[in-house]
């Protein structure tokens, strides 16, 4: 009898402790595959940093303005940066990057000081730009001061509806392209007003991200 008492608690013992290692196990599995489901989500990312990928055939972008005249503009393409401070290419005034509209490659990139300087480069870049380019324009500091009718249309015509607006020190992105037929949904425009500036003597930074279209035959 003492016998069989041992034994119904030796087996019991030996149950007890099955349970537990199993649970425990299960309870491990669960937590590497909540972990892995965290650090997956963590760890992935989209061009650009955008919030979501762009679908197929489309372009990833994301830009801001330039803050004040202290921190210049910042254009990335296809998760490549390909305007900013610290590429040093960007300066006061319209900063511009071009971009082949098929092919997703940076055809060139520009900067007009349009406080200071003469807008007619800036006319005469526009007026070279191709059909299915597509446009990127980014202020900084000020860019409106020597605009004029003239490079007000041109860039109207790349599908700007804010451009006729842009005044001195306002904040301003853009993407157009050339011979789009209808206005472009990327555009951004903050006035500089003293009462609601971010900034003394200039409005808060802009930014924008999106998903552009590729150029189709």
């Amino acid at each position: 009898m003492r016998l069989s008492g041992s034994i119904k608690f030796a087996v019991a013992g030996v149950v007890f402790l099955l349970v537990g290692y199993f649970t425990l196990q299960i309870f491990e599995i669960k937590i590497d595959a909540n972990l892995g489901s965290i650090f997956a989500t963590k760890l992935l990312k989209y061009k650009c940093s955008l919030a979501m990928p762009c679908p197929e055939n489309h372009f990833a972008f994301k830009m801001a303005s330039g803050a004040a005249n202290v921190v210049g503009p910042k254009i990335c393409v296809e998760d490549k940066i390909i305007m900013s401070g610290v590429k040093n290419n960007v300066g006061r005034g319209m900063n511009i990057a071009i971009v082949d509209g098929k092919f997703g490659n940076v055809l060139d990139t520009k900067v007009f000081d349009l406080w200071s300087g003469d807008v007619k480069p800036f006319i005469d870049f526009l007026k070279t730009l191709k059909d299915g380019t597509i446009v990127f324009m980014a202020t900084y500091d000020d860019s409106a001061t020597k605009l004029n009718d003239e490079a007000r249309k041109l860039v109207g015509d790349l599908g700007s509806s804010s451009i006729s607006g842009l005044a001195f020190r306002d904040n301003w992105i853009f993407v157009g392209a050339k011979g789009i037929q209808s206005k472009s949904p990327f555009e951004q425009h903050i006035k500089n007003n003293k009462n609601t500036n971010k900034y003394e003597g200039w409005p808060e930074v802009l930014e924008m991200e999106g998903c552009i279209p590729q150029k189709k035959d």
